[in-house]
């Protein structure tokens, strides 16, 4: 197939700010490459392009970065701010997608579900979030209800947040699982990984490493300062070791010693990509039952779930990690979240969703 992707309007690729959605969109360009697909990405000025491929254009748009919904209160209203970059992706993307098969959006916005039953293009859209705004949960419920074929969610978790007529095409996520070493050593520090924000909840990692007098590791752009500085101020000196905002490679090999992964999301989370980075790397996970990560993580074989913001029982589990086989871990993602398994659910969606009923492709 001939496929336009298009980008978060939260940043460029590669600079962090998209969040999970730059590895899921990374890790899918390269398997629907390895699957003989030919790719336009089209994001932001400044991004780096996932592979280096002839299959593979990069589409580079000019604009202001979109605010993201999960940092709006729920009944906000849309908005584009001036010379947005979200309608100048759109605007490049149908134009593009005129000559193409199918569009793939990865932005979780309103403009580009609105956009779907308008215009001649066969736009899809991979939900990278929970519900976390009501226009937004409204205009979903909408495209469902006109043709939910065009959606696709990473869990089951995500998608029962939003009212959908038929079962969820649910295609999970997917990792390049050469980038990540199996490590056995299972006597390292604690890990924590992800946006330093409220919704993740560091708060309680740090408080679990504090109880054990352990050092707590921690990856991942420090989104809010303000917050970052009051979760290092509430427990003792020294207990906070930031690593910052790392490449898969040297994220990998710093994840990969440690004993185990605290997960602690306070929303929804869509799936916990953080989560299959861990277990790539022979790391069990322990994690609140919430969300994707309650979905991933499989109780007393690659991790430990307890339940929602009890830090006790988080501290309880992170003590009895030690003693779950790391290689399951690893096993667990080579089965369920390899690039190729994810590439071809999102190949097998797209394909659905362009049959006619007399079974050809439209």
């Amino acid at each position: 197939m001939d496929l336009v992707l298009v980008s978060t309007p939260i940043g460029y690729l590669g600079s962090g700010r998209g969040g999970g959605v730059e590895l899921t969109l990374a890790s899918l360009v390269r398997g629907l490459l390895e699957r003989g697909h030919r790719l336009t990405l089209v994001a932001g000025q400044g991004s780096v392009p996932p592979a280096v491929d002839p299959d593979l254009r990069l589409e580079s748009v000019v604009g202001v970065d979109q605010p993201s919904w999960q940092h709006l209160e729920r009944q906000a209203a849309v908005v584009i701010p001036p010379d947005g970059l979200l309608p100048r992706l759109w605007q490049r993307a149908l134009a593009l997608g005129h000559e193409a098969d199918a569009v793939l959006n990865f932005g979780y916005d309103w403009l580009p579900l609105w956009l779907t039953p308008q215009v001649p293009q066969a736009l899809f859209h991979l939900v990278s979030m929970g519900s976390v705004s009501t226009v937004m949960d409204e205009q979903i419920a909408a495209l469902a209800c006109w043709d939910q074929r065009r959606l696709a969610f990473h869990t089951q978790a995500q998608a029962s947040d939003f009212a959908l007529p038929a079962s969820p095409r649910v295609v999970g996520n997917g990792f390049d699982l050469s980038a990540y070493q199996f490590q056995s050593g299972a006597d390292g520090p604690l890990g924590w990984a992800g946006r330093v924000a409220p919704e993740k909840g560091l708060e309680d990692a740090a408080a679990v490493a504090a109880a054990l007098g352990e050092p707590l590791w921690v990856w991942g752009m420090r989104e809010d300062e303000a917050y970052a500085k009051r979760v290092e101020a509430g427990v003792p000196p020294g207990t906070m070791h930031w690593r910052g905002f790392l490449p898969t490679d040297a994220l990998q090999k710093e994840l990969g010693c440690c004993r185990a992964l605290i997960n602690t999301p306070k929303w929804n989370e869509a799936y916990g990509n953080v989560v299959v980075e861990a277990l790539a790397c022979g790391v069990p996970v322990v994690a609140y039952n919430r969300g994707g990560p309650g979905e991933l993580v499989q109780h007393g074989l690659t991790g430990l779930l307890v339940p929602p913001d009890d830090v006790d029982a988080l501290r309880q589990a992170t003590v009895r990690a030690a003693s779950l086989e790391r290689l399951a871990c690893r096993r667990w993602v080579e089965s369920h979240a390899s690039q190729d398994v994810f590439a071809e659910r999102v190949e097998a969606w797209i394909r659905a969703g362009l049959e006619t009923e007399d079974g050809s492709i439209s």
